[in-house]
Formats: structure tokens, C-alpha cells, sequence
């Protein structure tokens, strides 16, 4: 068996929203569109954005942002300061600069509108 990865899903409030936030900001390509699904390309991988059911929506407050234990990282060619500042600059939530002994990279983690971490990765 050969095996490819081939799509991340993420379960979203607002499905709109996001696909705003990573078109916009990553420049992301949209596949496949409908009132629950979003399928995005990311050159490498798709995303897919796919709307909570309406049973779990009613529970949650308006503005509820998610705990989870996934992060999107996405490699960039540009300068990771610049990439930081332009982020900011929208409002978008970004973490320090940082990387690890040893290690080939600059990372830098933001929180897109829902709370999910994503991750800018540069090589040094």
C-alpha cells in the first residue's frame, strides 16, 4: 500500500471566515466551496474547512475560540520579520520569534480568528 497525505480538515464555526483569513493571508487556493465545506490547497497539502454541526453550535458563546493540539506550519520564502510585521499588521495574533539551537529555522506561531495555531517556518 502506498500512501500519500493528502488533506487536513479542520472543524470550524464559520467556515467563511477562515477561508477569508487563509486566502488572504497565505495566499491559499479554494478547490472545492459549498455552505459546509471549503477545500484549499496549500501547494503541498489541502485544508478543508469543514462547519461544525448546528447541534454543537448551539452550545458554544459567540467569539469561542478552540483548544486543540494541531498546528498548520507553512514554510515561507520571505523574511520572517517582515512576514511577523505584515500579520500584525492585519491583526492577526503572532507569537515571538524563535528557533532552537542546532535547528535550520526561524518559527514564529499565530491564532487564526478561531483559535487554531498556525506556524511560520523559514530557513535561517
Amino acid at each position: 500500500m502506498n500512501i500519500k497525505f493528502d488533506s487536513i480538515i479542520l472543524y470550524v464555526q464559520n467556515i467563511n471566515v477562515l477561508k477569508y483569513f487563509y486566502v488572504e493571508n497565505f495566499n491559499l487556493k479554494v478547490l472545492e466551496e459549498d455552505n459546509v465545506w471549503i477545500l484549499m490547497n496549500t501547494g503541498s497539502i489541502n485544508i478543508g474547512l469543514h462547519k461544525i454541526g448546528e447541534q454543537y453550535l448551539e452550545k458554544m458563546a459567540e467569539g469561542h475560540q478552540f483548544d486543540n493540539n494541531t498546528k498548520l506550519v507553512f514554510q515561507i520564502d520571505t523574511d520572517i520579520e517582515s512576514a511577523r510585521n505584515e500579520l500584525l499588521s492585519k491583526n492577526v495574533q503572532m507569537r515571538e520569534i524563535k528557533t532552537f539551537e542546532g535547528y535550520d529555522f526561524w518559527l514564529c506561531d499565530g491564532i487564526d480568528p478561531e483559535g487554531n495555531v498556525f506556524q511560520l517556518k523559514c530557513k535561517k
